[in-house]
């Protein structure tokens, strides 16, 4: 079969956000799990010091490589593309469609999160920060960190690399191309949160699209998280909350 080779400059609408999600995740990914960047804070640092440093590392890590940084590429050389083109504005239009989701999807996925968060499996990885004691400070800069992560995660994911592609490509081929890497990012974390991932992505995704607003993908991930984290330090016998 002939294909055609030749560059098309209408391709970059396409070629660029799939390029930044996997420059993005992958960026994020290893530099949070370099050995290099652990031993820099577990030297001059107590245990408990060097697990809360290093993951709120990780946290910011994340905004910066899957959220401002792809956004700001994106911005530059999509030029028909502007913020609020990735989803990153209040739509009066939607805004209470949106409240009424982000409301009935916390209903079934609290409980649901809650539940599984108690499991031994789940006690293994989380809270990701491995501190024996909790102060209430500390809880608070868990909670911004996960939300500083999700953001970049969602703005990534539901924003630089959806509507670009749904404008293109048409929206389920879009959706599609997104639950597929979507998911895929998931797989470290194990064949659940892996399968999890699809049906979830495949709500999200809509909603994004529907709404033309990453909120309700962010907000809800940012529930299921904390949800998931301090479910998980409330049961894990190794810790305690002061």
């Amino acid at each position: 079969m002939l294909y055609n080779f030749n560059w098309n400059p209408s391709n970059v609408t396409t070629f660029l956000p799939i390029c930044l999600a996997l420059f993005g995740f992958i960026t994020y990914w290893f530099s949070s799990k370099s050995e290099k960047i652990k031993l820099f804070f577990t030297k001059n640092n107590t245990a408990d010091n060097a697990s809360i440093q290093h993951i709120l590392f990780c946290k910011i890590s994340g905004l910066l490589w899957m959220g401002i940084v792809p956004l700001l590429i994106s911005v530059l050389f999509l030029k028909k593309y502007n913020i609020s083109d990735f989803g990153l504005y209040i739509n009066s239009e939607t805004s209470l469609l949106s409240l009424y989701w982000i409301v009935g999807l916390s209903i079934p996925i609290v409980p649901l999160v809650s539940y599984s968060a108690r499991q031994t499996k789940n006690l293994k990885n989380y809270p990701q920060i491995r501190a024996k004691v909790w102060s209430k400070k500390l809880k608070l800069k868990n909670a911004l960190g996960w939300a500083a992560y999700l953001f970049g995660y969602e703005l990534l994911f539901r924003g630089v690399l959806l509507f670009p592609l749904a404008d293109e490509l048409g929206v389920w081929t879009a959706i599609a191309i997104n639950i597929a890497l979507y998911s895929a990012t998931h797989i470290p974390k194990g064949l659940d949160e892996t399968i999890g991932a699809i049906p979830l992505g495949l709500v999200l995704c809509i909603l994004t699209l529907y709404t033309d607003t990453i909120w309700i993908a962010f907000i809800v991930h940012v529930i299921m998280a904390w949800t998931n984290t301090f479910t998980a330090l409330r049961f894990n016998p190794e810790m305690k909350e002061i």
